[in-house]
């Protein structure tokens, strides 16, 4: 979500495609979301009024997982990307810190490269 707002070219490509065509959906879990606005204020309003994003609120199963991470962030994303009904492969983590994902049962995408 930083990286978006600080011109990250494959986070601006991401937010596009999820806009224009149909198929992408780009989610924004909502611990995540406050997370990234405490760093970066503005964030958060930003990425919310933008169509492709989706905000997935904190609901009671997501609230359980939050415990076993170490940030609210951390842990809501970790809970969207898992499988669903709507999701059977479950979410891809797009970041700029794929390290921070490792050994974590995630499919993730580094936006750094």
């Amino acid at each position: 979500m930083l990286a978006a707002g600080q011109g990250n070219v494959l986070a601006s490509r991401l937010i596009h495609r999820a806009h224009a065509e149909a198929g992408w959906y780009l989610y924004a879990p909502s611990c995540a979301l406050v997370e990234a606005d405490r760093a970066r204020p503005g964030t958060a309003e930003h990425l919310a009024t933008l169509p492709g994003i989706t905000i997935l609120d904190l609901d009671l199963p997501a609230a359980l997982a939050v415990a076993r991470q170490e940030t609210w962030a951390a842990a809501h994303t970790q809970y969207a990307a898992q499988p669903t009904p709507e999701r059977p492969e479950g979410a891809i983590i797009a970041t700029t810190l794929p390290k921070r994902w490792e050994g974590e049962p995630v499919r993730v995408l580094d936006l750094g490269a």
